[in-house]
């Protein structure tokens, strides 16, 4: 038998490793912006065409290279950060596999320039599909321009997986706020189709978080900083107040290095333990100095993956360290402390006698009697009684005449249009002006004749709001604001949210557009409240972003669901009985009254057996 096992070519082997190294533009931009970081640029300039497809160019005025460093760069294993094994427990440098530009030049045209601060000419080198096609001098200024285009042009299986672009630049902001944040001695701009989206000047680390996420962060941000024998920590965390359903603004650093470490951003969170919402996060920036023999950072090719000797130890420091920093600032405890204002009320007129409330019953009511008639129910005090107040959310549930009448008032209110080959929405079970309970605020309870009908007052308030805006069949009438209010986003949400303009506009949002990034809200749908409306959007597109990256995603029932969960009825919100009689006649008018569109259920069914006395 033949031999049959072969060495790969090194073209082949490259785009191998390239599988690894680089799967999506941010990739290929995480790796040249840590170059420019190494070669000590002090200055470096991102350009993007179509989201990184067509061009990713990394200018930087960093040392420069050679002539014969400028072509050996390009292969495989070739670095000038590490020399032998021990180096790799010394690392200092955002790179030092050799890997990433060999694995970018086997999969796009690389056009490469280079010149050192001591030379009159620089070098120019043009790759393509890891084939130097041609290496010349020129002249261009001291550091490197290196310009990646038409990635994965002789990989087109890989390039029909990436997403839209607005996707993809947003994987690509990602990243360039990643370096960008940690580096914040070293100026940075991003400029995508002639758009210039970030120009970031050297400064402090507050100061670089203000101008990556705006000047309100001033305010919602505590300094961290504690210093130990294994580690120094410096940074910012949030105030609970600001904390977010969303991990959003969630940075961590070693040794300046983004890292994705689940025992550390949990040590983070256990210290907002009992001070913020369930399922609510707080946004941190934090940059841990460890010495570099004491972690290992070779483990996966993206380097995000670090393992640390004193974990259990970092856990606890990082834990007590942002504890002490909302403690400092009274956050955490202003609740408890803050003294209550005493209310000065107006005095009394001379002469008034306050009447001491009275309670009101009926001595003759038997809550084991199914059934009375009209004639045994004594005669009614003059008074008004709460508990017979149709509107009264205090209804005592034991004084409901529930006995069915004969031609009960049913109201069928048509929220979708029902196609034709759709079961038709079932009509409501129970009398639509059947009295309703209220329990803590998240439960609806009435009376049907099967037993107590127990509906979740959110879970049907987001099934009702997703069938009407998905139908468009309820267009709201939007509401002017007295005041305009702003929202402002990243570049990239920018153009996603220029993208769901459309949509928001016809489900009752009016927006008008001030600069690049920032939004004008003039006019909002009923019950949107204007405190609300950045937080909202912001959670629509984050919503929005996690749909999209799925195969075969539907924009619309997408935006239709995130809106729904957002505009919902908040638990703990009090309803009047007309809202809650109104809650169940329209949830039983769905196409789909039992699950929410979160797959939550809506209602259960108590029967009498089920019910314990």
């Amino acid at each position: 038998m033949s031999d049959i096992i072969n060495i790969l070519p090194d073209s082949v082997a490259n785009q191998i490793a390239a599988g690894e190294v680089v799967d999506r533009p941010a990739s290929a931009v995480k790796e040249l912006l840590e170059n420019a970081l190494d070669a000590g640029a002090t200055k470096i300039q991102l350009i993007l065409k179509d989201a990184g497809r067509t061009l990713i160019q990394v200018i930087d005025n960093g040392s420069g290279m050679s002539d014969s460093d400028a072509r050996v760069c390009f292969e495989r294993h070739a670095t000038s950060k590490i020399h032998k094994a021990d180096d790799l427990f010394a690392i200092r440098t955002m790179g030092f596999r050799g890997e990433a530009l060999a694995s970018i030049a086997a999969i796009a045209q690389v056009e490469l320039k280079t010149k050192l601060r001591d030379r009159e000419l620089g070098t120019l080198i043009l790759i393509e599909g890891s084939h130097i096609k041609e290496q010349t001098p020129c002249a261009c200024p001291d550091g490197t321009s290196i310009a990646v285009k038409n990635l994965f042009f002789n990989v087109p299986a890989r390039r029909n997986f990436l997403k839209r672009d607005s996707i993809e630049l947003s994987h690509i902001e990602e990243i360039f706020k990643r370096v960008a944040l940690i580096n914040y001695r070293t100026d940075y701009s991003l400029n995508a189709n002639g758009r210039l989206l970030y120009d970031l000047r050297a400064g402090n680390f507050a100061e670089r978080i203000s101008q990556i996420f705006g000047n309100s962060y001033r305010q919602r941000l505590c300094p961290v900083n504690e210093q130990t024998d294994i580690v120094t920590i410096e940074g910012y965390v949030s105030k609970p107040e600001f904390a977010r359903k969303s991990r959003g603004e969630q940075y961590l650093f070693v040794n300046h290095r983004f890292i994705k470490h689940p025992a550390l951003n949990a040590a983070i969170e256990k210290a907002y333990a009992d001070i913020i919402p369930d399922h609510h996060y707080p946004s941190y920036f934090i940059h841990l100095q460890v010495d570099p023999s004491r972690i290992d950072v070779n483990i996966h090719p993206t380097k995000t993956e670090v393992k640390f000797i004193d974990e259990n130890a970092l856990f606890a420091i990082l834990r007590a360290a942002t504890k002490k920093a909302i403690g400092q600032f009274s956050l955490a405890t202003e609740l408890q402390f803050n003294p209550i204002e005493e209310v000065d009320f107006p005095p009394a007129p001379k002469g008034y006698i306050p009447t001491p409330p009275q309670v009101h019953y009926n001595p003759d009511y038997n809550p084991f009697q199914s059934h009375r008639s009209p004639s045994s129910s004594p005669s009614r005090p003059s008074q008004p009684d709460s508990r017979r107040d149709p509107d009264s959310k205090w209804t005592s549930f034991f004084d409901l005449d529930t006995t069915p009448t004969d031609t009960p008032h049913q109201t069928r209110i048509d929220l979708t249009p029902t196609p034709a080959d759709s079961p038709a929405p079932a009509a409501p079970p129970v009398p639509t002006d059947t009295p309703c309970l209220q329990l803590m605020g998240t439960h609806i309870v009435s009376v049907m004749p099967s037993g107590l009908l127990v509906i979740d007052q959110h879970a049907a308030s987001e099934r009702i709001l997703f069938e009407r805006l998905l139908s468009h069949s309820a267009t709201p009438h939007p509401q002017q604001l007295l005041f305009p209010v702003n929202c402002q986003f990243t570049p990239a949400d920018a153009d996603i949210f220029n993208e769901l303009l459309p949509e928001l506009r016809r489900y009752g949002f009016e927006i008008g557009t001030l600069g690049q990034t920032t939004f004008v809200v003039s006019a909002t749908p009923p019950d949107v409240k204007e405190s609300e409306l950045q937080t909202l959007f912001d959670q629509i597109i984050v919503e929005y972003k996690g749909t999209m990256i799925q195969k075969f995603a539907d924009r619309t029932q997408s935006l239709c669901r995130s809106m729904a969960r957002q505009l919902a009825l908040k638990p703990g919100t009090p309803l009047q009985q007309t809202e809650m009689q109104q809650l169940v006649a329209d949830l039983f008018c769905c196409q789909m009254p039992t699950l929410s569109p979160s797959g939550r259920k809506t209602m259960a069914i108590l029967t009498p057996d089920q019910l314990i006395v």
